[in-house]
């Protein structure tokens, strides 16, 4: 118990006798990675990999749902996913990004059938124009909200 307190200690140490950052002009550049070897995602609205460089400051976006903060959800699953997007957009722009800095979304999805794919490709190409970030579809019994049907979450890289 005594050494791994010491640990402890060290790495805090450690880690609180770093300098502090001197911001520098850099700018995150961002590559979609769609190897040949695997399927085309870019139909389905996502690409298989991004690495980013040039960053040092990531935002994890929470899930998005189809709250607009007025009322309820909307009834239908295209609805649910439009207005969620339209959240995540929001949630981007208050931590300083755009959506081409988004590097991967992690969508939620209730009742999930290969014909909802249509519509999120839709709201992901509206979101992100030709810059698709990874995705991970994650098919769920329910959501935290009754009624909820869609959530999305992001990594967006700042700076």
């Amino acid at each position: 118990m005594a050494l791994l307190r010491s640990i402890l200690a060290g790495g805090l140490l450690a880690v609180t006798s770093l300098p502090s950052a001197v911001a520098e002009d850099t700018a995150v550049q961002l590559e979609t990675v769609n190897p040949p070897q695997l399927w085309d995602p870019e139909p389905a609205g996502f690409s298989h990999a991004v690495v980013a460089s040039g960053g040092r400051r990531v935002a994890y976006l929470a899930g998005q749902g189809a709250n607009n903060g007025h009322g309820p959800l909307g009834t239908s699953m295209e609805l649910q996913i439009a207005q969620a997007f339209a959240n995540l957009k929001i949630a981007i722009a208050s931590v300083g990004g755009t959506p081409s800095q988004v590097t991967k979304i992690t969508t939620y999805l209730v009742g999930y059938d290969q014909s909802m794919l249509r519509p999120l490709a839709k709201e992901v190409s509206r979101t992100f124009g030709s810059h698709l970030p990874a995705q991970t579809l994650v098919p769920v019994p329910r959501l935290a909200l009754d009624g909820m049907l869609f959530e999305v979450d992001a990594i967006v890289i700042l700076d």
